[in-house]
């Protein structure tokens, strides 16, 4: 098993990053939270998971321990694979979760993409007395994952992240996203915008 990464960003994809570890590429997919840490031609340590398919070996990668932990929590959840864990990295900070399950808010668990109304009951179930927090932590409101605590800075990205995985190659988005784009949009409003643009094509 491959348990760490360390090496420099080549190549910076929505989903995914290249590492250069002494002469070896490896494509690693990662959270947008680990996105955001990364930079081209920066030098970087990711813990990493591989998962072992019939027709594929995929490295997911995490710049912090905690997001790490949690992925792997997450993917002994049935119904939970590496995507979706990624999804839910992607939507909320490892705090946020551990808050959500433990006040079992499953209404925002639901928030979270890829994850059911049966998914956020089961993760609640499996992992409450797993996920341990401070109470501080516990007894404050759990943030949605559209709401301050989520990974997005700037709107147009989330948007950008919401649309891939719609199925939408970035290529296609960001040209679209760049003539629409306006300062004050809000993520729906952009996701809107852009789809009426690929209607009409």
């Amino acid at each position: 098993m491959i348990g760490y990464l360390r090496g420099t960003v080549t190549h910076l994809q929505v989903e995914s990053c290249f590492i250069n570890v002494q002469g070896v590429g490896y494509r690693v997919f990662i959270p947008n939270s680990t996105r955001q840490e990364l930079a081209v031609d920066k030098p970087v340590t990711l813990f990493t998971h591989l998962n072992v398919r019939e027709d594929a070996l995929l490295l997911y990668g995490f710049y912090s321990q905690a997001e790490y932990d949690l992925f792997q929590q997450l993917i002994t959840i049935t119904g939970i694979g590496p995507k979706v864990a990624l999804g839910v990295l992607s939507a909320v900070t490892p705090t946020e979760f551990c808050a959500a399950v433990s006040q079992k808010n499953a209404v925002l668990l639901t928030r979270i993409p890829g994850i059911g109304k049966k998914t956020a009951e089961r993760l609640i179930l499996e992992l409450k007395d797993k996920l341990g927090l401070p109470d501080e932590l516990l007894s404050s409101p759990a943030k949605s994952p559209t709401g301050a605590g989520a990974v997005f800075q700037d709107p147009a990205q989330e948007a950008l992240a919401a649309l891939v995985a719609l199925g939408y190659s970035q290529g296609e988005i960001a040209p679209v996203l760049g003539r629409i784009k306006a300062e004050g949009q809000s993520v729906e409003e952009l996701i809107k915008l852009t789809l009426k643009e690929f209607a009409r094509r």
